[in-house]
């Protein structure tokens, strides 16, 4: 069986008419979409307009582009985001040939008359290759994705913990203010519902919402929301007055008064 796709097609390039058919009608045969053509310039032009061609089957001796240079100019072609693999046919034993055609991309070559179905079992393993290519290509950028919000987490932690520094330093914070989230909550918290609360005791021992987020098993969007919720819910202004109200030895029946 085949491991092609319905969408992934063979672009079959020989100036000898008679060959081309034999390939196409063999491959065609066994489950395999070809397009056909007899030159490199209709070579450039079909597999521009179609992505959907992944492997090239094309001579090595041909007019106007020999098979190296086509395959050059179908790497123009494709970019750095079209993955495709190449297979040279040669009537020719010539072995600087083959080097070089080796050395310019091509995949594997076979000697003509051609096996057949050497050619189809070689078929089959580009394109299995093809598509490791392109499995690990997404797996990269999976990991890719990931690294970046990793990148943007720590940027935003190292902002947070400026903040928090800053805050600790303009305001002299108990430097042991972690061991306080066993503390009964003042007056003011009673209308704060157990997650809000939950939340503003964290803030008062200086987590960031990241670290937060990681703690209470939320989003840190949602941290955000709930810290917004408890600002306005207390009548505060900003995280550092929420941290000192809730900071053994502050006033508890009004966290807006000053501390003498």
């Amino acid at each position: 069986m085949s491991y092609f796709s319905p969408q992934k097609k063979i672009l079959v390039v020989d100036d000898d008419l008679f060959i081309i058919d034999e390939l196409c009608e063999f491959l065609e045969g066994s489950g395999y979409t070809c397009v056909p053509c007899h030159s490199s310039r209709q070579a450039i032009q079909l597999f521009h307009d179609d992505p959907s061609i992944s492997l090239v089957l094309c001579d090595l001796l041909m007019p106007e582009y020999d098979g190296v240079e086509l395959v050059q100019a179908l790497r123009l072609v494709a970019g750095k985001t079209r993955a495709f693999e190449a297979i040279m046919l040669t009537g020719h034993g010539d072995k600087q040939d083959v080097i070089r055609a080796l050395r310019e991309g091509f995949s594997d070559y076979y000697q003509k008359p051609v096996d057949l179905h050497e050619l189809l079992a070689g078929l089959k393993r580009r394109e299995k290759a093809l598509d490791d290519r392109q499995a690990g290509n997404q797996d990269l950028g999976h990991l890719s994705q990931k690294l970046y919000s990793l990148i943007d987490s720590i940027n935003d932690l190292s902002k947070d913990i400026g903040k928090a520094q800053q805050a600790s330093a303009a305001t002299n914070l108990i430097a042991d203010r972690a061991n306080f989230c066993a503390e009964v909550a003042p007056n003011v918290f009673d209308q704060l519902s157990p997650r809000q609360l939950e939340v503003a005791k964290l803030v008062s021992t200086g987590q960031t919402n990241f670290q937060i987020a990681c703690e209470m098993g939320i989003t840190e969007n949602t941290v955000k929301l709930y810290v917004s919720q408890v600002l306005r819910l207390t009548d505060m202004s900003n995280r550092t007055q929420l941290a000192l109200a809730l900071t053994p030895g502050n006033s508890r029946s009004n966290p807006r008064a000053p501390a003498y």
